[in-house]
């Protein structure tokens, strides 16, 4: 069985790795179409290294005619608007070079109905006609989530497509869609070299009684998963399943499916915890948390391209409110992901083109985004929210989120360090260990805007032996000496 790369104690690279998430076409524009592009990355990558980020997830790359990507006509192809493929080649190389992977989405629930496939399957007796899922009149049958889910086709006939018309489902019952996908899973990882894929609507897939979660998706992706591994044991795979938990450890508890799956409980937690300057609900996702992924293979993130932007969703004192979540997620146990411009604090609410707005580099106009007409406004708040400002500035969200980034590349307990939830006598702090090979740290994070003292904090069961002095890393404050108790805690 080929071996996976493991970094600190022995857990594979992506537990070593702080990924951010990239939406091609608001990132940065090299050529002054609007656009942004592979170019454009490239020219960015110093940027991300400086940050310490290790990890780049890409929404979808492929051939599309929308734009957001998420309906795919040619697998095999990059969007040309984002440039060519020895465009990518060259920013994957560039990343490498800088130590950075890169991931992209898979699209694999459904296709383009502009896809080749779909306009071939319209035809009757098409090969490609059992590629997707027909019906002679219409079923009237909902999706997964209670939306309608069949329409009518220009040949008359209905065809299945959960998220919307333009969309349509792949049926996996047919081995020929599973033979083709593992096709185009080769040439990504094999012939184009990758280091893996985020995989969209992870629930959806394959459908049996259930239109969710079936035994038959499971299957499917336990046989991909071994084709994927088979090719690359090195590669990363992350599924979006947003579904509570005991669901979503379902695609990776065997180590056959996937190798890590996204923390949405976690991400909710964390926003209602901050905004009600209570630690309850953030504590207890947290403690759930350590239940249900015992190998760290959760993804947690604050916010992503499907949600409001984390400045949206934070009442009073915004900026010092995202330094906490950051706090949070920079040592919370598993794979953290960033959304691009979450680390200077853009904003942006649906509908979901104002989430995904152009990247904010600069106070000059286009925000050093283009030089250009954007091909989507830039947010108004750009010439005092953007990178040049914050560099620089000690009191930033941005070096904030540099600075912790750097502390978990540099210790190994909060990249993959074994945690304990402690209790505190006040409901404003959310405190925890994580605990290495070779060094233990104290979290203390404060929900509430008001500092607090005159706190105790307990662990009842820990790691520790013998007696401590505590030094922060973030200044040079000690607190009292700690004395283990029999338990390997503290009292």
């Amino acid at each position: 069985t080929p071996i996976v790369t493991q970094g600190a104690q022995g857990f594979p690279w992506w537990n070593d790795t702080v990924f951010y998430e990239i939406f091609v076409r608001y990132f940065r524009d090299s050529d002054g179409d609007g656009i942004g592009d592979f170019k454009g990355i490239t020219e960015k990558l110093d940027y991300l290294q400086a940050l310490g980020v290790k990890g780049i997830w890409l929404m979808p790359i492929n051939s599309s005619p929308s734009y957001h990507g998420y309906d795919v006509t040619d697998y095999y192809a990059v969007n040309s608007d984002y440039g060519t493929m020895e465009d990518f080649k060259r920013l994957l190389e560039e990343a490498h070079k800088r130590d950075i992977k890169i991931i992209i989405d898979f699209v694999l629930n459904h296709t383009s109905s502009k896809h080749p496939w779909f306009q071939s399957a319209l035809t009757p007796g098409s090969e490609y006609r059992d590629w997707y899922k027909w019906s002679e009149t219409d079923p009237g049958t909902l999706g997964p989530w209670g939306a309608k889910a069949w329409y009518r086709a220009s040949n008359g006939q209905y065809y299945y497509a959960i998220f919307w018309d333009q969309m349509p489902d792949l049926n996996y019952d047919n081995q020929a869609v599973r033979d083709e996908i593992k096709k185009i899973t080769s040439f990504w990882l094999k012939d184009v070299g990758i280091d893996g894929f985020r995989l969209d609507a992870v629930r959806y897939m394959a459908e049996d009684e259930q239109l969710a979660d079936s035994k038959a998706n499971h299957a499917f992706l336990e046989e991909w998963g071994q084709y994927y591994r088979s090719i690359n044991p090195q590669a990363f795979t992350v599924g979006e399943a947003w579904t509570d938990n005991a669901n979503v450890k379902k695609y990776i508890n065997t180590d056959k499916e996937l190798t890590a799956a996204f923390n949405f409980y976690l991400s909710s937690a964390m926003l209602k915890s901050l905004n009600e300057s209570n630690n309850m609900n953030a504590r207890f996702v947290l403690q759930t948390t350590l239940r249900d992924f015992p190998k760290q293979d959760n993804a947690n993130f604050i916010t992503n391209h499907d949600m409001a932007r984390v400045m949206n969703q934070l009442g009073t004192n915004k900026k010092q409110k995202a330094k906490v979540l950051a706090g949070i997620l920079l040592t919370a146990p598993g794979i953290p992901f960033i959304y691009y411009g979450e680390e200077i604090g853009m904003s942006g609410t649906k509908p979901d083109e104002l989430i995904r707005t152009p990247m904010q580099w600069t106070n000059a106009q286009g925000a050093g985004f283009t030089d250009g007409k954007p091909w989507e406004d830039v947010n108004s708040d750009f010439l005092l929210v953007n990178v040049a400002r914050q560099t620089g500035d000690n009191t930033s969200l941005l070096e904030h989120y540099r600075k912790l980034i750097q502390l978990r590349n540099e210790h190994s307990a909060l990249r993959v360090g074994k945690t304990y939830v402690a209790e505190s006598n006040s409901n404003k702090l959310l405190s925890y260990l994580r605990a290495s090979n070779d060094e233990t740290l104290l979290i203390i994070i404060n929900m509430d805007d008001a500092p607090v003292s005159g706190y105790d904090l307990e662990l009842s069961i820990g790691p520790l032996s013998g007696q401590y002095t505590a030094a922060s890393l973030l200044d040079t404050s000690t607190i009292n000496s700690l004395r283990a108790n029999d338990k390997g805690g503290f009292d």
